[in-house]
C-alpha cells in the first residue's frame, strides 16, 4: 500500500471564510473619512501598472486625490496588504515634482510628519497596519485642488502546477471593528481608472484569464509576452469568463483596449485576479536570477525549483473531522457552511467516519465520537448542524485542539478547519498555535480566503505542520484553485525536505540563505531560495527527502555569474524574506528588542516598509535640514535604469539546469502530465471545493441582489 507505513495522516484545511463573505461595501480599498460628518475627498484617478517577469512582479499604483471642499484637508488612503509585498517606493508630487520617501522608524517618521503638518509644509507618510492594510497619509490636499501620489511594491510570482496567479487586492476584509466604527471608505474612482499587466516569460504561456473581469482586453505580443488592460469601460466585474488562448497581437504603440466606451465610476471593491497557464510540454527545471553589479562585490540570487517528481496517487480511506467556526463574524455564512458540510458528508463512502466540532467562545463536539458515514448518521448530523447559530468570539485554539485530539492515531484522518482566521478569545499567540501543532504531529492544509485574514497566524502554523496554504480571493476561479489544492492531498509528497547548495571546488562562497520553512513539498509546488554570494563559479544543488518512506534526491550543477545587473530588485526580495524570518522569531518569542531592531535595520538598509518602519516624504530641502539620507531615492534610480533595459529586450531564459537536468519526470499539470498523473479529485479536495465554493457563491448572490 502506498501510504501503509504512514499510520496517521492528519489533514487540516483552514478556510478563512469570514471576512470576505460578510464584507459590506465600505470594506474596500479607498479614501478614509471619519464618521463624524467630515467632508469627503474625491478619489479622482488611479492607474495600476504591473510587470511580471523573472519570477516576480513589480506593481506601481499612481493616484490623484481631489479636494472639492472650502478648506485644506488630509487624505488617508487604505488598501489591503498584498501577499508578500515588499513596498519599495512611495512618492508625493510637491510643486509638480515627484519626491520619493525614505524609510525611518515608525514613531520617528510619525513625529516628523505631524511636525511638518503643523508647520503647514507638504508631507506624506506610508505605514503598515499589521497584516491588514497599507495606509498612506498626505497633507495637505489644498481646497479646490488635488495631489498625486505613487506607491510601488515587489512580490514573488510563483507557479503552481503550471498555473501562474497575480492578485491586485482591493477587498478589505472588515476584520478591524475599531477601524470600521470610526471610518468610512470612499472606494469610488470618479475620474480615470486603468489596470495594465505585462507578462514577460521565457516559457510558453498558452492561455490567460481573469475570472471576475471578462471585459478585460487581453492580447499577445509578437515576442510571446501577454498584456491585460482594464479601464472604466471594461472593468465591470462579472463571473464566468473563458480563458483567452489565441489572443490578437498587441499594437506596440498602444495598450490593449476595447473600443472606446463611455467611462463610468469604478469601485475598488473587487480584487483583480489574473491567471496564466504554461504550455503542457514545459519541463521541470531550475531557474536562477542574480544581481551582482561589481565582480568583487556581494551578489544576490533567487533560485526557483519547479520539480518533476514521481508522486503516485493516494488511495486509502480516511476519517474526517470538521472543526467549524460559529463565532459572530461567521453570522452571514452559517447557511453556506451548513450547505457545504451537507454536500461534503454526502460524498463519504460507507466505510468512512466523521466527527464535527464547533467553536466560538469555547469548543464543543456536535457529534458524540466518530459516526459511520451511513445515510442515517449523516441525516442526523445535518439536523444538528442546521440548529447551530453564530454568536460570540473566536476561540480558534480550543476548537483546533479539540479537533486534533479527536483524531484516531490508528487511522488515516482528515481535518477540515473553517474559520475567519482572526482568533480573539482564549489563546491567540502564534507561539501557542505552533506548539499545539508540534504536539499533535498534524499536517495543516490551509486555504486562506480574503485579504485581511491573519496570515501571520495561519501560515506559520501550516508550515510548521508540514502542510501547505493556498490564498483564495472572491475573484478567483474557485474550482481551479481547489483543483490545485486537491492534487496535493491526493498524491504522495516529498517529506523531510532538504535543499543543499555546495560551492566546493570553485571560487565561490554562498551565505545568508533564506527560504520559507517548507518541510514537505507537494505535487506542483515550486520552491524558492534567496541568498548572497561572492566570487563566481559552479555549485552543486541537491534536493532530498523521502517519498512514502523511501529516500530520494535530485541533483544538478550550474554556475553563478561574476557580474550581472538587470535585476536589482532581488536585493529587496532577499531583505523581505529576511524580515519575514525575523518576524516569525518575534511570534515565537513574544517580544525581543534585538530581533525588532534587526527588522528595523534591514527595512531601512533595503528601503522596504515593515510593521516597525514607515516611508516618509517631506520637501526636498527638509530632507537635507533633517539630515535624512536619500538612500531609497538612489536605489530607485538604479532599479528604474535596469527596468528600462529589461523592457527593451525580449524575456531571457533563466533556466540553469539545461546541461544537467535536475529532474527526470516532467512538470506536473492539471491534465495529467508528470508526477504520477492527475489522479481523481478525491474527497478531501471535494470537501474543500464545496465549502469554499458555497461561501463564495453566496457572497456573489448578495452583491448582485
Amino acid at each position: 500500500m502506498i501510504m501503509h507505513s504512514l499510520k496517521r495522516l492528519a489533514l487540516a484545511a483552514g478556510l478563512a471564510l469570514g471576512a470576505v463573505v460578510a464584507a459590506p461595501a465600505a470594506d474596500a480599498a479607498g479614501l478614509m473619512t471619519p464618521k463624524d460628518g467630515t467632508p469627503a475627498l474625491d478619489l479622482r484617478d488611479q492607474a495600476v501598472d504591473v510587470v511580471v517577469g523573472g519570477g516576480y512582479a513589480v506593481v506601481t499604483v499612481e493616484q490623484t486625490f481631489a479636494n472639492p471642499n472650502a478648506e485644506d484637508m488630509e487624505a488617508i488612503y487604505s488598501f489591503p496588504v498584498p501577499e508578500r509585498a515588499a513596498v519599495s517606493e512611495f512618492t508625493y508630487w510637491i510643486d509638480g515634482k515627484p519626491v520619493t520617501a525614505e524609510v525611518m522608524e515608525k514613531e520617528e517618521a510619525r513625529n516628523i510628519y505631524e511636525g511638518e503638518k503643523a508647520a503647514g509644509r507638504e508631507t506624506a507618510l506610508a505605514e503598515q497596519d499589521a497584516y491588514k492594510t497599507f495606509d498612506m497619509t498626505v497633507w495637505p490636499v489644498r481646497a479646490g485642488s488635488d495631489v498625486k501620489i505613487r506607491l510601488a511594491y515587489i512580490q514573488p510570482a510563483k507557479l503552481d502546477t503550471g498555473i501562474g496567479r497575480f492578485v491586485y487586492p482591493l477587498e478589505e476584509g472588515g476584520v478591524d471593528d475599531n477601524k470600521l466604527a470610526f471610518w468610512t471608505a470612499n472606494e469610488t474612482v470618479t475620474g480615470s481608472f486603468s489596470f495594465d499587466l505585462h507578462l514577460r516569460t521565457d516559457y510558453t504561456v498558452e492561455a490567460l484569464r481573469l475570472p471576475a473581469h471578462p471585459g478585460a482586453a487581453i492580447s499577445k505580443d509578437l515576442d510571446g509576452s501577454w498584456r491585460v488592460h482594464i479601464d472604466n469601460a471594461t472593468a465591470a466585474p462579472n463571473a464566468g469568463s473563458e480563458a483567452v488562448e489565441d489572443a490578437a497581437p498587441a499594437d506596440e504603440d498602444k495598450p490593449a483596449s476595447t473600443p472606446a466606451q463611455a467611462k463610468q465610476n469604478f469601485k475598488l471593491d473587487t480584487d483583480i485576479v489574473v491567471y496564466w497557464r504554461q504550455a503542457e510540454n514545459e519541463p521541470a527545471r531550475v531557474d536562477m536570477l542574480a544581481y551582482k553589479p561589481e565582480s568583487d562585490g556581494r551578489g544576490t540570487f533567487m533560485l526557483t525549483l519547479t520539480p518533476g517528481m514521481d508522486l503516485k496517487p493516494i488511495t486509502e480511506g480516511r476519517d474526517f473531522i470538521f472543526v467549524l467556526d460559529r463565532s459572530g463574524s461567521m453570522g452571514g455564512k452559517m447557511s453556506s457552511l451548513t450547505e457545504g458540510v451537507s454536500r461534503a458528508l454526502g460524498q463519504l463512502n460507507p466505510d468512512d467516519r466523521f466527527r464535527i466540532v464547533y467553536f466560538n467562545d469555547s469548543a464543543k463536539e456536535l457529534t458524540r465520537g466518530f459516526m459511520n458515514a451511513s445515510q442515517e448518521s449523516i441525516s442526523k448530523a445535518l439536523e444538528w448542524v442546521r440548529s447551530v447559530d453564530a454568536s460570540g468570539g473566536t476561540n480558534l485554539y480550543d476548537g483546533l485542539k479539540l479537533g486534533l485530539d479527536a483524531a484516531d492515531a490508528d487511522r488515516t484522518s482528515a481535518l477540515v478547519l473553517v474559520t475567519d482566521g482572526v482568533a480573539n478569545v482564549g489563546r491567540t499567540e502564534v507561539k501557542d498555535f505552533l506548539a499545539l501543532v508540534k504536539e499533535q504531529d498534524v499536517r495543516l492544509f490551509t486555504a486562506i480566503m480574503g485579504n485581511s485574514v491573519n496570515r501571520p497566524l495561519l501560515e506559520p502554523m501550516t508550515l510548521e505542520s508540514g502542510g501547505f496554504a493556498s490564498a483564495v480571493s472572491n475573484s478567483d476561479d474557485i474550482i481551479g484553485v481547489l483543483l490545485q489544492a486537491t492534487t496535493k492531498v491526493t498524491h504522495e509528497a516529498l517529506h523531510g525536505v532538504k535543499l543543499d547548495l555546495d560551492p566546493s571546488g570553485s571560487d565561490l562562497t554562498i551565505d545568508d540563505l533564506r527560504r520559507k520553512g517548507i518541510r514537505t513539498l507537494y505535487r506542483g509546488e515550486q520552491m524558492v531560495l534567496f541568498g548572497h554570494y561572492r566570487g563566481a563559479g559552479e555549485a552543486d544543488l541537491t534536493l532530498s527527502g523521502e517519498i512514502s518512506g523511501k529516500p530520494v534526491s535530485y541533483k544538478t550543477r550550474f554556475a553563478f555569474p561574476e557580474t550581472v545587473n538587470l535585476n536589482p530588485e532581488l536585493e529587496r526580495l532577499w531583505a523581505f524574506a529576511e524580515i519575514e524570518r525575523e518576524l516569525r522569531k518575534l511570534d515565537l518569542l513574544g517580544s525581543d528588542a534585538d530581533v525588532k531592531q534587526s527588522v528595523i535595520d534591514t527595512s531601512k538598509e533595503y528601503g522596504i516598509l515593515s510593521p516597525f518602519t514607515s516611508m516618509l516624504v517631506v520637501r526636498d530641502e527638509r530632507f537635507e535640514e533633517l539630515a535624512i539620507d536619500r538612500t531609497n531615492r538612489d536605489r530607485l534610480a538604479v532599479e528604474d535604469t535596469a527596468r528600462q533595459k529589461r523592457m527593451n529586450t525580449p524575456a531571457q531564459t533563466t533556466r540553469v539546469d539545461t546541461q544537467t537536468p535536475m529532474f527526470d519526470a516532467p512538470r506536473p499539470s492539471h491534465s495529467g502530465g508528470g508526477s504520477g498523473g492527475s489522479g481523481a479529485i478525491g474527497l478531501p479536495g471535494l470537501i474543500l471545493a464545496i465549502l469554499v465554493l458555497c461561501g463564495t457563491l453566496r457572497l456573489r448572490r448578495r452583491e448582485a441582489a
